[in-house]
Protein backbone atom coordinates (compact mmCIF):
# COMPACT_ATOMS: atom_id res chain seq x y z
CA UNK A 1 0.00 0.00 0.00
CA UNK A 2 1.74 3.02 -1.04
CA UNK A 3 0.73 6.56 0.21
CA UNK A 4 0.46 8.72 -3.46
CA UNK A 5 -1.82 9.35 -5.71
CA UNK A 6 -0.65 7.11 -9.13
CA UNK A 7 2.01 5.18 -10.36
CA UNK A 8 3.37 8.78 -12.09
CA UNK A 9 4.27 9.87 -8.36
CA UNK A 10 8.44 10.56 -8.71
CA UNK A 11 8.87 8.75 -5.57
CA UNK A 12 7.00 5.94 -7.08
CA UNK A 13 8.68 5.61 -10.22
CA UNK A 14 12.08 5.85 -8.19
CA UNK A 15 11.35 3.38 -5.82
CA UNK A 16 9.01 0.44 -7.26
CA UNK A 17 11.15 -0.41 -9.32
CA UNK A 18 14.21 -0.43 -7.04
CA UNK A 19 12.04 -2.64 -4.91
CA UNK A 20 10.82 -5.39 -7.77
CA UNK A 21 14.55 -5.35 -9.22
CA UNK A 22 15.74 -6.77 -5.82
CA UNK A 23 12.98 -9.71 -6.05
CA UNK A 24 13.93 -10.47 -9.42
CA UNK A 25 17.44 -10.57 -8.25
CA UNK A 26 15.88 -13.09 -5.21
CA UNK A 27 13.93 -15.04 -8.51
CA UNK A 28 11.16 -13.39 -7.78
CA UNK A 29 9.91 -12.60 -11.26
CA UNK A 30 6.31 -10.76 -11.75
CA UNK A 31 3.50 -12.86 -13.32
CA UNK A 32 5.32 -16.44 -13.05
CA UNK A 33 5.90 -16.61 -9.71
CA UNK A 34 4.60 -13.69 -7.81
CA UNK A 35 1.58 -11.22 -8.61
CA UNK A 36 1.16 -7.33 -7.03
CA UNK A 37 -1.75 -5.77 -6.07
CA UNK A 38 -0.70 -2.44 -5.45
CA UNK A 39 -2.85 0.28 -3.82
CA UNK A 40 -2.53 3.91 -3.60
CA UNK A 41 -3.57 6.14 -0.36
CA UNK A 42 -3.89 9.85 0.34
CA UNK A 43 -3.00 11.22 3.58
CA UNK A 44 -7.04 10.33 4.32
CA UNK A 45 -7.61 8.31 7.48
CA UNK A 46 -10.71 7.19 6.42
CA UNK A 47 -9.28 6.27 2.61
CA UNK A 48 -6.27 4.48 4.06
CA UNK A 49 -8.37 2.35 6.06
CA UNK A 50 -10.61 1.16 3.29
CA UNK A 51 -7.93 0.49 1.25
CA UNK A 52 -6.58 -1.76 4.28
CA UNK A 53 -9.39 -3.32 4.49
CA UNK A 54 -9.81 -4.28 0.47
CA UNK A 55 -6.27 -5.41 0.88
CA UNK A 56 -6.52 -8.15 3.51
CA UNK A 57 -9.80 -9.10 2.16
CA UNK A 58 -8.07 -10.18 -1.36
CA UNK A 59 -6.14 -12.72 1.32
CA UNK A 60 -2.68 -12.00 -0.26
CA UNK A 61 0.50 -14.26 1.03
CA UNK A 62 2.35 -10.78 2.17
CA UNK A 63 1.32 -7.09 2.54
CA UNK A 64 3.66 -4.39 1.92
CA UNK A 65 3.41 -0.61 2.81
CA UNK A 66 5.33 2.56 2.71
CA UNK A 67 3.83 5.11 5.66
CA UNK A 68 3.00 5.38 9.05
CA UNK A 69 -0.60 5.62 8.48
CA UNK A 70 -0.90 3.04 6.10
CA UNK A 71 0.99 0.22 8.58
CA UNK A 72 -1.38 1.56 11.78
CA UNK A 73 -4.57 0.23 9.18
CA UNK A 74 -2.91 -2.55 8.33
CA UNK A 75 -1.69 -4.11 11.66
CA UNK A 76 -5.37 -3.12 13.04
CA UNK A 77 -7.34 -4.90 9.65
CA UNK A 78 -4.58 -8.35 10.37
CA UNK A 79 -3.14 -10.16 13.13
CA UNK A 80 -1.97 -12.76 10.97
CA UNK A 81 -0.96 -11.78 7.20
CA UNK A 82 2.59 -10.72 7.46
CA UNK A 83 2.98 -7.30 6.98
CA UNK A 84 6.79 -5.51 5.75
CA UNK A 85 6.99 -1.77 6.16
CA UNK A 86 9.26 0.94 4.91
CA UNK A 87 9.73 4.60 5.04
CA UNK A 88 7.83 4.25 8.87
CA UNK A 89 8.96 6.69 11.80
CA UNK A 90 9.70 5.22 15.21
CA UNK A 91 7.69 2.30 14.73
CA UNK A 92 8.27 1.37 18.77
CA UNK A 93 7.33 4.50 20.19
CA UNK A 94 4.07 5.07 18.18
CA UNK A 95 3.12 1.47 19.30
CA UNK A 96 3.42 -0.35 16.06
CA UNK A 97 6.00 -2.90 17.08
CA UNK A 98 7.23 -3.81 20.39
CA UNK A 99 10.49 -4.63 20.19
CA UNK A 100 13.23 -3.74 17.40
CA UNK A 101 15.35 -6.53 17.57
CA UNK A 102 12.21 -8.64 18.02
CA UNK A 103 9.23 -7.24 16.87
CA UNK A 104 7.17 -10.53 17.37
CA UNK A 105 3.65 -10.59 15.54
CA UNK A 106 3.27 -10.57 12.14
CA UNK A 107 5.37 -7.24 11.60
CA UNK A 108 8.52 -6.33 10.19
CA UNK A 109 10.38 -3.95 7.90
CA UNK A 110 12.99 -0.81 7.77
CA UNK A 111 12.56 2.38 9.98
CA UNK A 112 13.07 5.82 8.65
CA UNK A 113 14.11 8.33 10.96
CA UNK A 114 14.90 8.36 14.63
CA UNK A 115 13.65 11.26 16.88
CA UNK A 116 16.71 12.75 17.19
CA UNK A 117 16.92 13.52 13.60
CA UNK A 118 14.83 16.52 14.20
CA UNK A 119 17.95 18.46 16.18
CA UNK A 120 20.22 17.58 12.90
CA UNK A 121 17.80 18.87 10.78
CA UNK A 122 17.94 21.95 12.38
CA UNK A 123 21.58 22.10 12.93
CA UNK A 124 22.24 22.00 9.97
CA UNK A 125 19.71 24.21 8.10
CA UNK A 126 21.44 26.73 10.76
CA UNK A 127 24.63 26.07 9.37
CA UNK A 128 23.89 26.37 5.94
CA UNK A 129 21.81 29.72 6.53
CA UNK A 130 23.46 31.38 9.90
CA UNK A 131 21.08 34.25 9.27
CA UNK A 132 17.91 32.89 10.27
CA UNK A 133 16.36 33.69 13.52
CA UNK A 134 12.64 31.46 12.88
CA UNK A 135 12.17 27.71 11.99
CA UNK A 136 8.92 26.66 10.68
CA UNK A 137 8.59 22.65 10.48
CA UNK A 138 5.89 21.64 8.09
CA UNK A 139 4.76 18.55 9.56
CA UNK A 140 1.42 16.22 10.66
CA UNK A 141 0.49 16.05 13.92
CA UNK A 142 -1.61 12.91 13.59
CA UNK A 143 1.38 11.07 12.78
CA UNK A 144 2.84 10.20 15.74
CA UNK A 145 6.84 10.16 14.41
CA UNK A 146 6.73 13.74 13.25
CA UNK A 147 5.45 14.90 16.53
CA UNK A 148 8.52 13.36 18.26
CA UNK A 149 10.55 14.98 15.32
CA UNK A 150 9.06 18.26 16.35
CA UNK A 151 9.52 17.96 19.88
CA UNK A 152 13.41 17.42 19.28
CA UNK A 153 13.84 20.06 17.06
CA UNK A 154 12.12 22.16 19.79
CA UNK A 155 14.55 21.04 22.17
CA UNK A 156 17.17 21.73 19.99
CA UNK A 157 16.40 25.09 19.06
CA UNK A 158 17.69 26.55 22.53
CA UNK A 159 21.17 25.76 21.45
CA UNK A 160 20.27 27.72 18.08
CA UNK A 161 19.05 30.59 19.35
CA UNK A 162 15.87 30.08 16.90
CA UNK A 163 12.03 30.12 17.43
CA UNK A 164 10.32 27.13 16.26
CA UNK A 165 6.75 26.88 14.35
CA UNK A 166 4.94 24.04 13.91
CA UNK A 167 3.29 24.77 10.19
CA UNK A 168 0.70 21.72 9.41
CA UNK A 169 -0.44 21.13 5.62
CA UNK A 170 -3.95 19.55 5.72
CA UNK A 171 -4.37 19.29 1.41
CA UNK A 172 -2.72 21.33 -1.47
CA UNK A 173 -4.22 24.49 -1.32
CA UNK A 174 -2.80 25.07 2.79
CA UNK A 175 0.66 24.98 1.03
CA UNK A 176 0.66 28.15 -0.79
CA UNK A 177 -0.73 29.90 1.67
CA UNK A 178 0.80 28.67 4.89
CA UNK A 179 4.17 29.13 3.60
CA UNK A 180 3.41 32.83 2.05
CA UNK A 181 2.45 33.44 5.46
CA UNK A 182 5.31 32.30 6.95
CA UNK A 183 7.30 34.17 4.92
CA UNK A 184 6.41 37.47 5.66
CA UNK A 185 8.46 37.31 8.83
CA UNK A 186 12.04 37.77 7.78
CA UNK A 187 15.00 35.92 9.07
CA UNK A 188 12.53 32.29 8.45
CA UNK A 189 13.15 28.76 7.18
CA UNK A 190 11.50 25.53 6.93
CA UNK A 191 12.01 22.28 7.75
CA UNK A 192 10.18 19.65 5.81
CA UNK A 193 9.08 16.46 7.84
CA UNK A 194 8.74 13.10 6.05
CA UNK A 195 5.09 12.35 5.33
CA UNK A 196 2.65 11.14 2.72
CA UNK A 197 1.34 15.04 2.26
CA UNK A 198 5.07 16.55 1.99
CA UNK A 199 6.10 14.01 -0.23
CA UNK A 200 3.07 14.15 -3.02
CA UNK A 201 3.23 17.46 -3.09
CA UNK A 202 7.32 17.89 -2.51
CA UNK A 203 7.64 19.42 -6.21
CA UNK A 204 5.03 22.61 -5.17
CA UNK A 205 7.10 22.74 -1.99
CA UNK A 206 10.38 23.19 -2.98
CA UNK A 207 9.24 25.43 -5.79
CA UNK A 208 7.19 27.89 -3.47
CA UNK A 209 10.14 27.36 -0.39
CA UNK A 210 12.58 29.01 -3.19
CA UNK A 211 10.08 31.45 -4.79
CA UNK A 212 9.28 33.39 -1.22
CA UNK A 213 13.58 32.86 -0.47
CA UNK A 214 12.50 30.39 2.80
CA UNK A 215 16.13 28.03 3.17
CA UNK A 216 14.51 24.87 3.82
CA UNK A 217 16.06 21.59 4.35
CA UNK A 218 13.95 18.36 3.25
CA UNK A 219 14.41 14.63 4.29
CA UNK A 220 15.31 12.53 0.78
CA UNK A 221 17.67 13.64 -1.43
CA UNK A 222 15.38 13.75 -4.39
CA UNK A 223 14.02 16.51 -2.61
CA UNK A 224 17.57 18.45 -3.49
CA UNK A 225 17.34 16.62 -6.86
CA UNK A 226 14.47 19.09 -7.53
CA UNK A 227 15.76 22.09 -6.47
CA UNK A 228 15.55 22.46 -2.76
CA UNK A 229 18.07 23.36 -0.51
CA UNK A 230 19.80 21.05 1.01
CA UNK A 231 18.40 17.45 2.33
CA UNK A 232 19.74 14.86 4.78
CA UNK A 233 18.29 11.94 4.95
CA UNK A 234 19.04 7.73 4.52
CA UNK A 235 19.21 5.96 1.21
CA UNK A 236 15.68 4.94 0.29
CA UNK A 237 16.43 2.81 -2.93
CA UNK A 238 18.73 0.88 -0.47
CA UNK A 239 16.13 0.86 2.19
CA UNK A 240 13.56 -0.60 -0.40
CA UNK A 241 16.09 -3.13 -1.58
CA UNK A 242 16.04 -4.25 1.81
CA UNK A 243 12.30 -4.54 1.94
CA UNK A 244 12.42 -6.73 -1.01
CA UNK A 245 14.59 -9.41 0.82
CA UNK A 246 12.38 -9.45 3.76
CA UNK A 247 9.67 -10.47 1.40
CA UNK A 248 11.72 -13.16 -0.35
CA UNK A 249 12.68 -14.11 3.04
CA UNK A 250 9.26 -14.52 4.61
CA UNK A 251 7.89 -16.55 1.07
CA UNK A 252 10.02 -18.60 1.72
CA UNK A 253 9.12 -19.56 4.95
CA UNK A 254 10.80 -17.42 7.84
CA UNK A 255 8.81 -15.52 10.33
CA UNK A 256 7.95 -11.69 10.00
CA UNK A 257 8.04 -11.18 13.54
CA UNK A 258 11.12 -13.16 13.85
CA UNK A 259 13.19 -10.39 11.32
CA UNK A 260 14.89 -7.45 13.14
CA UNK A 261 13.57 -4.08 12.51
CA UNK A 262 16.08 -1.92 10.21
CA UNK A 263 17.32 1.23 11.11
CA UNK A 264 19.47 3.22 8.26
CA UNK A 265 22.92 3.17 8.76
CA UNK A 266 24.09 5.73 7.15
CA UNK A 267 22.60 9.23 5.89
CA UNK A 268 23.36 11.23 3.05
CA UNK A 269 23.78 14.93 3.14
CA UNK A 270 22.92 16.38 -0.18
CA UNK A 271 23.39 20.61 -1.02
CA UNK A 272 22.16 22.29 -4.16
CA UNK A 273 24.64 25.37 -4.71
CA UNK A 274 22.29 26.63 -7.81
CA UNK A 275 19.42 26.96 -4.87
CA UNK A 276 21.46 28.41 -2.52
CA UNK A 277 23.08 31.24 -4.88
CA UNK A 278 19.47 31.54 -5.53
CA UNK A 279 19.06 32.41 -1.99
CA UNK A 280 21.97 34.59 -1.48
CA UNK A 281 23.95 32.06 0.64
CA UNK A 282 27.75 31.10 0.90
CA UNK A 283 28.22 27.78 1.40
CA UNK A 284 31.57 27.30 3.41
CA UNK A 285 33.73 24.99 1.37
CA UNK A 286 33.75 22.68 4.81
CA UNK A 287 30.11 22.25 4.75
CA UNK A 288 30.56 21.27 1.12
CA UNK A 289 33.51 18.76 1.99
CA UNK A 290 30.87 17.20 3.93
CA UNK A 291 28.21 16.31 1.99
CA UNK A 292 27.92 12.91 0.15
CA UNK A 293 27.02 15.19 -3.07
CA UNK A 294 26.98 18.56 -4.25
CA UNK A 295 24.72 19.65 -7.01
CA UNK A 296 25.95 22.45 -9.43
Amino acid sequence: MLPFDNADDPQVRQLWPAFKQRLRELGWVEGRNIQFDVHFTTQDIDRIRVSAAKLVASAPELLVVWSNPGLAALKLATPTIPIVFALVGDPVGTGLVTNLARPGGNITGFQNFEPAMGGKWLEILKEIAPGLRRVGVVYNQNIAANVDLLRNVEAASALTGMTVTATELHNASDIERTLTEFAQVPSSGLIVMPNPLNTRYNEVIVGLAARLHLPAIYPFQLDSEKGGLVSYGFDTIEQQRGAATYVSRILKGEKAGDLPVQAPTKYQLVINLKAAKALGLDVSPQLQQRADEVIE
